[in-house]
Protein backbone atom coordinates (compact mmCIF):
# COMPACT_ATOMS: atom_id res chain seq x y z
CA UNK A 1 0.00 0.00 0.00
CA UNK A 2 2.74 2.56 0.80
CA UNK A 3 4.41 1.70 -2.53
CA UNK A 4 1.14 2.34 -4.37
CA UNK A 5 0.73 5.70 -2.62
CA UNK A 6 4.33 6.62 -3.46
CA UNK A 7 3.87 5.62 -7.11
CA UNK A 8 0.63 7.61 -7.40
CA UNK A 9 2.16 10.74 -5.82
CA UNK A 10 5.16 10.43 -8.16
CA UNK A 11 2.81 10.03 -11.12
CA UNK A 12 0.89 13.19 -10.15
CA UNK A 13 4.13 15.13 -9.63
CA UNK A 14 5.35 14.11 -13.09
CA UNK A 15 2.14 15.37 -14.67
CA UNK A 16 2.40 18.63 -12.73
CA UNK A 17 5.94 19.25 -13.98
CA UNK A 18 6.14 22.19 -16.45
CA UNK A 19 6.72 19.92 -19.45
CA UNK A 20 4.16 17.29 -18.45
CA UNK A 21 1.53 19.95 -17.74
CA UNK A 22 1.95 21.86 -21.00
CA UNK A 23 1.85 18.61 -22.98
CA UNK A 24 -1.40 17.66 -21.20
CA UNK A 25 -2.80 21.13 -21.93
CA UNK A 26 -1.88 20.87 -25.62
CA UNK A 27 -3.52 17.44 -25.91
CA UNK A 28 -6.69 18.67 -24.16
CA UNK A 29 -6.94 21.84 -26.27
CA UNK A 30 -6.31 20.06 -29.59
CA UNK A 31 -8.87 17.36 -28.81
CA UNK A 32 -11.63 19.73 -27.70
CA UNK A 33 -10.79 22.27 -30.44
CA UNK A 34 -11.10 19.59 -33.10
CA UNK A 35 -14.51 18.55 -31.78
CA UNK A 36 -15.88 22.11 -31.62
CA UNK A 37 -14.17 23.13 -34.86
CA UNK A 38 -15.78 20.25 -36.74
CA UNK A 39 -19.15 21.03 -35.17
CA UNK A 40 -19.03 24.69 -36.19
CA UNK A 41 -17.90 23.83 -39.73
CA UNK A 42 -21.01 21.64 -40.05
CA UNK A 43 -23.02 24.64 -38.86
CA UNK A 44 -21.48 26.65 -41.77
CA UNK A 45 -19.34 28.70 -39.39
CA UNK A 46 -15.53 29.21 -39.44
CA UNK A 47 -13.56 26.60 -37.50
CA UNK A 48 -11.80 29.41 -35.61
CA UNK A 49 -15.09 30.25 -33.87
CA UNK A 50 -15.32 26.66 -32.66
CA UNK A 51 -11.74 26.83 -31.38
CA UNK A 52 -12.51 29.94 -29.33
CA UNK A 53 -15.67 28.27 -27.99
CA UNK A 54 -13.49 25.27 -27.08
CA UNK A 55 -11.34 27.59 -24.98
CA UNK A 56 -14.42 29.01 -23.27
CA UNK A 57 -15.60 25.44 -22.60
CA UNK A 58 -12.25 24.51 -21.02
CA UNK A 59 -11.98 27.79 -19.12
CA UNK A 60 -13.54 29.14 -15.92
CA UNK A 61 -16.91 29.88 -17.53
CA UNK A 62 -17.95 26.23 -18.10
CA UNK A 63 -15.41 23.59 -17.07
CA UNK A 64 -14.22 25.76 -14.19
CA UNK A 65 -17.81 26.05 -12.93
CA UNK A 66 -18.82 22.41 -13.49
CA UNK A 67 -15.57 20.72 -12.41
CA UNK A 68 -13.36 23.32 -10.69
CA UNK A 69 -10.93 20.72 -9.34
CA UNK A 70 -10.34 19.19 -12.77
CA UNK A 71 -10.00 22.63 -14.39
CA UNK A 72 -7.50 23.85 -11.78
CA UNK A 73 -5.50 20.64 -12.21
CA UNK A 74 -5.10 21.00 -16.03
CA UNK A 75 -5.09 24.79 -16.32
CA UNK A 76 -3.64 26.27 -13.11
CA UNK A 77 -3.23 30.03 -13.43
CA UNK A 78 0.53 29.94 -12.95
CA UNK A 79 0.92 27.68 -16.02
CA UNK A 80 -0.97 29.81 -18.56
CA UNK A 81 2.03 32.03 -19.36
CA UNK A 82 3.88 29.10 -20.92
CA UNK A 83 0.83 28.23 -22.99
CA UNK A 84 0.49 31.84 -24.07
CA UNK A 85 4.10 32.05 -25.29
CA UNK A 86 3.72 28.84 -27.27
CA UNK A 87 0.47 30.02 -28.84
CA UNK A 88 2.06 33.37 -29.77
CA UNK A 89 4.91 31.59 -31.56
CA UNK A 90 2.39 29.50 -33.51
CA UNK A 91 0.47 32.64 -34.41
CA UNK A 92 3.67 34.36 -35.58
CA UNK A 93 4.39 31.45 -37.95
CA UNK A 94 0.82 31.61 -39.24
CA UNK A 95 1.05 35.35 -39.91
CA UNK A 96 4.32 34.67 -41.76
CA UNK A 97 2.41 32.27 -44.03
CA UNK A 98 -0.36 34.83 -44.57
CA UNK A 99 2.27 37.39 -45.54
CA UNK A 100 3.79 34.98 -48.05
CA UNK A 101 0.39 34.29 -49.61
CA UNK A 102 -0.27 38.01 -50.08
CA UNK A 103 0.12 39.00 -53.74
CA UNK A 104 2.18 42.20 -53.73
CA UNK A 105 1.43 42.99 -57.38
CA UNK A 106 -2.33 42.94 -56.80
CA UNK A 107 -1.92 44.99 -53.64
CA UNK A 108 0.36 47.58 -55.26
CA UNK A 109 -2.41 48.59 -57.68
CA UNK A 110 -4.86 49.09 -54.84
CA UNK A 111 -2.58 50.27 -52.01
CA UNK A 112 -4.23 53.70 -51.92
CA UNK A 113 -7.67 52.07 -51.62
CA UNK A 114 -6.46 49.82 -48.80
CA UNK A 115 -5.08 52.79 -46.81
CA UNK A 116 -8.25 54.84 -47.27
CA UNK A 117 -10.59 51.94 -46.45
CA UNK A 118 -8.60 50.87 -43.37
CA UNK A 119 -8.51 54.33 -41.82
CA UNK A 120 -12.11 55.09 -42.75
CA UNK A 121 -13.08 51.88 -40.93
CA UNK A 122 -11.23 53.11 -37.82
CA UNK A 123 -12.58 56.66 -37.56
CA UNK A 124 -16.28 55.99 -36.89
CA UNK A 125 -15.93 53.19 -34.29
CA UNK A 126 -13.05 55.10 -32.69
CA UNK A 127 -15.26 58.10 -31.97
CA UNK A 128 -18.00 55.76 -30.74
CA UNK A 129 -15.48 54.31 -28.27
CA UNK A 130 -14.45 57.78 -27.12
CA UNK A 131 -18.13 58.70 -26.67
CA UNK A 132 -18.76 55.52 -24.66
CA UNK A 133 -15.82 56.43 -22.42
CA UNK A 134 -17.73 59.49 -21.22
CA UNK A 135 -20.40 57.23 -19.68
CA UNK A 136 -18.00 54.50 -18.45
CA UNK A 137 -15.19 56.58 -17.01
CA UNK A 138 -16.39 57.00 -13.44
CA UNK A 139 -17.27 53.34 -12.94
CA UNK A 140 -14.47 51.53 -14.80
CA UNK A 141 -11.42 53.81 -15.06
CA UNK A 142 -8.42 52.95 -12.85
CA UNK A 143 -7.74 55.46 -10.09
CA UNK A 144 -4.54 56.92 -11.57
CA UNK A 145 -5.77 57.21 -15.18
CA UNK A 146 -7.20 60.47 -16.50
CA UNK A 147 -10.17 60.78 -18.79
CA UNK A 148 -8.10 61.60 -21.91
CA UNK A 149 -6.03 58.41 -21.72
CA UNK A 150 -9.10 56.33 -20.83
CA UNK A 151 -11.12 57.74 -23.75
CA UNK A 152 -8.31 57.21 -26.25
CA UNK A 153 -7.84 53.63 -25.07
CA UNK A 154 -11.59 52.94 -25.35
CA UNK A 155 -11.47 54.21 -28.91
CA UNK A 156 -8.69 51.75 -29.76
CA UNK A 157 -10.50 48.86 -28.06
CA UNK A 158 -13.63 49.48 -30.14
CA UNK A 159 -11.96 50.13 -33.50
CA UNK A 160 -9.17 47.52 -33.56
CA UNK A 161 -9.34 44.67 -36.08
CA UNK A 162 -8.94 41.06 -34.91
CA UNK A 163 -6.08 40.54 -37.39
CA UNK A 164 -5.33 36.85 -36.60
CA UNK A 165 -9.02 35.87 -36.62
CA UNK A 166 -9.61 37.64 -39.93
CA UNK A 167 -6.51 36.04 -41.46
CA UNK A 168 -7.57 32.57 -40.27
CA UNK A 169 -11.08 32.93 -41.75
CA UNK A 170 -9.72 34.16 -45.10
CA UNK A 171 -7.18 31.33 -45.20
CA UNK A 172 -9.85 28.78 -44.36
CA UNK A 173 -12.07 30.11 -47.17
CA UNK A 174 -9.16 30.14 -49.64
CA UNK A 175 -9.37 33.91 -50.15
CA UNK A 176 -5.87 34.98 -49.12
CA UNK A 177 -4.56 34.84 -52.71
CA UNK A 178 -7.54 36.69 -54.22
CA UNK A 179 -7.74 40.45 -54.88
CA UNK A 180 -10.43 40.81 -52.21
CA UNK A 181 -8.39 38.85 -49.69
CA UNK A 182 -5.28 40.94 -50.40
CA UNK A 183 -7.16 44.19 -49.79
CA UNK A 184 -8.85 42.88 -46.64
CA UNK A 185 -5.58 41.59 -45.15
CA UNK A 186 -3.82 44.83 -46.04
CA UNK A 187 -6.57 46.92 -44.45
CA UNK A 188 -6.31 44.82 -41.29
CA UNK A 189 -2.52 45.27 -41.24
CA UNK A 190 -2.83 49.04 -41.63
CA UNK A 191 -5.50 49.04 -38.90
CA UNK A 192 -3.24 47.17 -36.50
CA UNK A 193 -0.21 49.35 -37.11
CA UNK A 194 -2.31 52.51 -36.73
CA UNK A 195 -3.88 51.18 -33.52
CA UNK A 196 -0.51 50.28 -31.98
CA UNK A 197 0.84 53.73 -32.84
CA UNK A 198 -2.21 55.35 -31.22
CA UNK A 199 -1.71 53.06 -28.22
CA UNK A 200 1.86 54.37 -27.94
CA UNK A 201 0.40 57.89 -27.74
CA UNK A 202 -2.08 56.75 -25.07
CA UNK A 203 0.70 55.17 -22.99
CA UNK A 204 2.77 58.35 -23.27
CA UNK A 205 -0.19 60.42 -22.07
CA UNK A 206 -1.05 57.99 -19.26
CA UNK A 207 2.54 57.98 -17.99
CA UNK A 208 2.78 61.75 -18.44
CA UNK A 209 6.04 61.20 -20.26
CA UNK A 210 5.22 63.49 -23.12
CA UNK A 211 4.39 62.71 -26.71
CA UNK A 212 8.04 62.30 -27.72
CA UNK A 213 8.17 58.55 -27.03
CA UNK A 214 5.07 57.96 -29.17
CA UNK A 215 6.54 59.94 -32.08
CA UNK A 216 9.76 57.95 -31.68
CA UNK A 217 7.80 54.67 -31.90
CA UNK A 218 6.00 55.78 -35.06
CA UNK A 219 9.26 56.95 -36.65
CA UNK A 220 10.98 53.65 -35.84
CA UNK A 221 8.09 51.74 -37.37
CA UNK A 222 8.27 53.70 -40.63
CA UNK A 223 12.07 53.28 -40.82
CA UNK A 224 11.82 49.54 -40.12
CA UNK A 225 9.17 48.98 -42.83
CA UNK A 226 11.25 50.93 -45.36
CA UNK A 227 14.39 48.91 -44.51
CA UNK A 228 12.49 45.64 -44.95
CA UNK A 229 11.01 46.67 -48.31
CA UNK A 230 13.97 48.52 -49.83
CA UNK A 231 16.99 46.62 -48.46
CA UNK A 232 16.02 43.22 -47.05
CA UNK A 233 13.55 42.21 -49.79
CA UNK A 234 16.03 42.57 -52.72
CA UNK A 235 18.71 40.83 -50.66
CA UNK A 236 16.41 37.88 -49.97
CA UNK A 237 15.48 37.69 -53.64
CA UNK A 238 19.15 37.59 -54.62
CA UNK A 239 19.93 34.85 -52.08
CA UNK A 240 16.92 32.75 -53.18
CA UNK A 241 17.86 33.08 -56.85
CA UNK A 242 21.38 31.89 -56.12
CA UNK A 243 20.10 28.80 -54.35
CA UNK A 244 17.56 28.06 -57.09
CA UNK A 245 20.15 28.35 -59.86
CA UNK A 246 22.39 25.88 -58.06
CA UNK A 247 19.46 23.49 -57.40
CA UNK A 248 20.49 23.48 -53.77
CA UNK A 249 17.42 24.25 -51.68
CA UNK A 250 19.12 23.17 -48.49
CA UNK A 251 18.71 23.84 -44.82
CA UNK A 252 20.95 26.90 -44.85
CA UNK A 253 18.44 28.90 -46.89
CA UNK A 254 15.58 27.81 -44.62
CA UNK A 255 17.64 28.93 -41.61
CA UNK A 256 18.25 32.33 -43.23
CA UNK A 257 14.54 32.85 -43.90
CA UNK A 258 13.57 31.77 -40.36
CA UNK A 259 16.22 34.10 -38.97
CA UNK A 260 14.76 37.03 -40.95
CA UNK A 261 11.25 36.18 -39.73
CA UNK A 262 12.23 35.86 -36.07
CA UNK A 263 14.41 38.97 -36.17
CA UNK A 264 11.60 40.96 -37.80
CA UNK A 265 9.13 39.75 -35.17
CA UNK A 266 11.60 40.58 -32.39
CA UNK A 267 12.21 44.12 -33.69
CA UNK A 268 8.52 44.97 -33.97
CA UNK A 269 7.94 43.57 -30.48
CA UNK A 270 10.73 45.78 -29.12
CA UNK A 271 9.37 48.79 -31.02
CA UNK A 272 5.98 48.02 -29.37
CA UNK A 273 4.08 47.36 -32.60
CA UNK A 274 3.76 43.61 -31.79
CA UNK A 275 5.70 40.60 -33.02
CA UNK A 276 2.82 39.44 -35.24
CA UNK A 277 3.23 42.42 -37.56
CA UNK A 278 6.95 41.71 -37.89
CA UNK A 279 6.30 38.08 -38.82
CA UNK A 280 3.63 39.17 -41.30
CA UNK A 281 5.97 41.73 -42.89
CA UNK A 282 8.72 39.11 -43.20
CA UNK A 283 6.29 36.95 -45.16
CA UNK A 284 5.30 39.87 -47.38
CA UNK A 285 8.89 40.60 -48.44
CA UNK A 286 9.57 36.97 -49.38
CA UNK A 287 10.32 36.74 -53.12
CA UNK A 288 7.26 35.82 -55.18
CA UNK A 289 7.10 32.64 -57.29
CA UNK A 290 10.18 30.90 -55.89
CA UNK A 291 10.66 27.28 -54.88
CA UNK A 292 11.75 28.28 -51.38
CA UNK A 293 8.38 29.98 -50.87
CA UNK A 294 6.50 26.74 -51.60
CA UNK A 295 9.00 24.73 -49.57
CA UNK A 296 8.55 26.92 -46.51
CA UNK A 297 4.77 26.87 -46.76
CA UNK A 298 4.81 23.08 -46.91
CA UNK A 299 7.05 22.88 -43.85
CA UNK A 300 5.26 25.45 -41.69
CA UNK A 301 1.60 25.47 -42.72
CA UNK A 302 0.40 22.12 -41.38
CA UNK A 303 2.17 22.36 -38.01
CA UNK A 304 1.13 25.99 -37.54
CA UNK A 305 -2.53 25.67 -38.56
CA UNK A 306 -3.32 22.21 -37.21
CA UNK A 307 -1.42 22.26 -33.92
CA UNK A 308 -0.08 25.63 -32.78
CA UNK A 309 -2.80 27.98 -34.03
CA UNK A 310 -5.70 26.29 -32.18
CA UNK A 311 -3.72 26.90 -28.98
CA UNK A 312 -3.91 30.65 -29.55
CA UNK A 313 -7.64 30.80 -30.21
CA UNK A 314 -8.43 28.36 -27.41
CA UNK A 315 -6.21 30.39 -25.08
CA UNK A 316 -8.34 33.44 -25.90
CA UNK A 317 -11.36 31.49 -24.69
CA UNK A 318 -9.53 30.21 -21.61
CA UNK A 319 -9.07 33.81 -20.42
CA UNK A 320 -12.77 34.58 -20.90
CA UNK A 321 -14.98 34.76 -17.83
CA UNK A 322 -18.60 35.07 -18.93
Amino acid sequence: MPNEVHFWSQFVNNIKSPLGLILLQIISILLVSRVFGTLFVKLKQPAVVGEMVAGIFLGPSIMGALAPGFSDFIFPKNSLNNLQFLSQIGLAFFMFIIGMELDIEKLRKKAHNAVVISHASIVFPYFLGVTAAYFLFEKFAPTNVGFTAFALFMGIAISITAFPVLARILHERGLTKSSLGAIVISCAAFDDVSAWCILAVVIAIAKAGGIGSAIFTIALTIVFVMIMLILVRPLLKKICNQFEQSDDLNKNLVVIVFFVMLLSACITEVIAIHALFGAFLAGVIMPQKTSIRNLLMEKIEDVSILMLLPLFFAFTGLRTQI
